[in-house]
């Protein structure tokens, strides 16, 4: 289990492409290396990976074929960086919200706006996965737990807000229109909007918008 906030933002340094395969090696901080085995899990960019190897600060990691296909992780390049956090402990605070680092879908940035000290970005996803995204509720972008502004069901868009510290420990600070970012809806609020439609439809209601 994850809480959202992101410990660290840390450059790939070795990409190993292979068929269905692709193995990446991440530069940790000595301060994230405590503790940290083979077999561990850490999210990286909001999804979740088995640590393979360990090379002193160089932890390594395979994406499987499916992965490449549904995240972020297929685009990923040597000398990027990545947002890391690791896996909750018993009794750590969850400053953010419970996650699981399973990708829902991807979103497109398809508006920027900045301001003294602020900045704000809208995202495209398909509509179908409005029904469990609403304004001043919890998504996960990339693996930071975040409060959406502005939900439009229709054209499937929403608005997130950055403060100063979320863009300067986040992949958030340098990211651009057209690029697309990691989703995964809050599992609480989607339980509950597919538990009601599915006793509306029971019933022979209609279903929720």
């Amino acid at each position: 289990m994850y809480t959202g906030i992101i410990q660290a933002l840390c450059p790939v340094v070795q990409m190993i492409d292979s068929p269905g395969l692709k193995s990446f090696v991440v530069e940790f901080p000595e301060r994230l290396l405590a503790g940290l085995q083979l077999g561990a899990s850490v999210s990286i960019d909001g999804t979740c990976f088995t640590v393979t190897k360990i090379d002193g600060q160089r932890v390594s990691f395979d994406a499987m074929q499916e992965t490449l296909q549904k995240t972020t992780i297929g685009q990923l390049k040597q000398n990027d960086f990545v947002n890391i956090e690791r896996s909750a402990k018993m009794g750590d605070e969850i400053g953010g919200h419970p996650m699981s680092g399973h990708v829902s879908t991807m979103a497109e940035i398809v508006n920027v706006e900045k301001s003294d000290n602020n900045k704000s970005m809208t995202f495209l996803v398909d509509p179908s996965w409005m029904r469990f995204i609403f304004s001043k509720g919890f998504i996960s972008l990339d693996g930071a737990s975040l409060t959406v502004v502005d939900a439009d069901a229709q054209t499937g868009t929403f608005k997130v807000h950055f403060i100063p510290e979320t863009l300067r420990l986040t992949r958030f600070g340098t990211k651009q229109i057209g690029e697309r970012v990691n989703v995964e809806i809050d599992p609480q609020t989607q339980v509950i909007v597919e538990t009601v439609q599915r006793v509306l439809a029971e019933k022979g209601l209609s279903k929720l918008s």
